[in-house]
């Protein structure tokens, strides 16, 4: 692989790694005719979808009993790693869970804020080229420490479901599984069918089929993001181990084909290091062929910047899904960047940590939505409510800015509301009788 310098860079090779495209128009169209068939349809169209995309038959779609089987039938092995990531997991997303409260900020008024889950979530769990039952940890096990009463998983269906992939969402604590992938699956649980209940929302990633389908019941049903393939950034210096920035690299290349890796370093000596180590490493991948058309892609490639300053620059501007600091001084580079979905810091720390079982989401941000939402977390499934109470002293004392701004704005009824609490008893139009 070549270094390119980042300074060098014209336009177009810019909008490569700035607009990462997810495929998504291109199936616009298709998306929204699968959408308004399975919407009038329902199980039937599902069916005939699953049989035109995935080749297979699909009888009764709910295999929530055969994701409870599959736990006891997975090795010890398999079942202990999934409980152990599901745990950590866990943990970290009920250290986010917030405290409803209420405070008095002056004399008679008190405010407050309070929190409660959304009733009725569907997981999207990916599968076909690869089992995914990662994703089902991070879709569900939130979802349920929220306190999301039915969370309903839509996983592509197969010859032979991938055993991993259902205990795992049984681990979780999923409430019903369906073998549906797809835009069908996603329309299946934003419009109900007749084995699928509608949801509330929608999470979990998946590729553009599943990503258009979003975008087109968004407004009917709630989504988390637009998510695209999967991306990797790694800011470096002359103390970072080419070996492992390459390993680290190579691992988010081979989730597809479309996916974009990017080292950033100011050393020349670490880029040259990094690209060999790509060139050395990939063979070795079984997944290799994938690897190697991502990594052969515009939207990837390892840059060699002037200065820590233009690395740290272009990293900002980047907002990576996944940010990795392979640096000496890893803290302070972390306080300059912003905008990133999620973080891994020191060589120890490595992007694959993240996605299977350190605790944190891998329901990340990508196409650069890093600098304006989160990944997916308890708050993805939390609705809040404000409230207040107000003495009669304290509405007084607010009275006058009430009414004035009521006034201006033409609401007269509005200033009303308020002058209505303050009248006597027994002034005009209190309903007292005549003579």
């Amino acid at each position: 692989m070549n270094v390119r310098t980042l300074a060098d860079l014209g336009p177009d090779d810019r909008r490569a790694l700035f607009d990462r495209d997810a495929g998504v128009e291109a199936v616009r169209d298709d998306v929204r005719d699968i959408v308004s068939r399975v919407r009038e349809e329902g199980d039937v169209a599902v069916r005939e979808f699953c049989e035109e995309f995935d080749g297979v038959s699909v009888g009764n779609l709910d295999v929530t009993d055969e994701a409870e089987r599959a736990y006891d039938e997975v090795d010890d092995e398999v079942r202990e790693a999934i409980e152990t990531a599901a745990e950590n997991v866990r943990e970290f997303h009920e250290a986010q869970l917030p405290d409803d409260w209420r405070r008095e900020f002056s004399d008679g008024r008190e405010l407050g804020r309070r929190f409660r889950p959304i009733e009725r979530v569907g997981v999207y769990v990916p599968g076909g080229a690869a089992a995914y039952p990662s994703s089902a940890l991070m879709g569900v096990v939130p979802a349920k420490v929220a306190g999301v009463d039915q969370v309903a998983v839509a996983t592509p269906p197969a010859e032979e479901l991938n055993r991993a992939t259902l205990a795992a969402i049984h681990a979780a604590g999923a409430d019903r599984v369906f073998n549906v992938g797809g835009a069908q699956a996603v329309a299946a649980l934003a419009y109900g069918t007749e084995q699928v209940d509608r949801v509330q929302k929608i999470v979990g990633p998946g590729n553009k089929w599943v990503t258009a389908a979003k975008a087109e019941v968004q407004g009917d049903v709630a989504i988390d993001f637009l998510a695209g393939p999967s991306e990797l950034l790694v800011v470096a210096d002359e103390t970072a181990d080419p070996r492992l920035v390459a390993a680290d690299l190579l691992a988010q290349a081979e989730h597809d084909a479309d996916a974009s890796v990017v080292a950033v370093t100011d050393d020349e000596a670490t880029a040259e290091g990094i690209a060999d180590e790509l060139d050395r490493q990939l063979p070795e991948r079984e997944r290799a062929d994938v690897a190697r058309e991502a990594l052969e892609s515009d939207e990837s490639g390892v840059l060699l910047a002037r200065s820590p300053s233009e690395a740290v620059l272009f990293a900002e501007e980047y907002a990576a899904e996944h940010l990795s600091i392979q640096a000496d001084d890893d803290e302070e580079i972390l306080d300059r960047i912003d905008s990133a979905g999620s973080v891994f810091l020191g060589p120890y720390t490595p992007v694959a940590a993240g996605d299977y079982a350190s605790g944190t989401n891998h329901v990340l941000p990508t196409n650069g939505l890093a600098k304006i939402t989160g990944g997916l977390s308890v708050d993805t499934f939390l609705r809040s409510t404000t409230v207040q109470r107000l003495d009669e002293g304290a509405l007084d004392d607010l009275s006058g800015t009430i009414t004035t701004l009521a006034e201006a704005e033409g609401l007269e009824a509005h200033a009303e509301s308020v002058r209505k609490r303050f009248e006597d008893d027994d002034s005009e139009g209190n309903g007292a009788g005549g003579e």
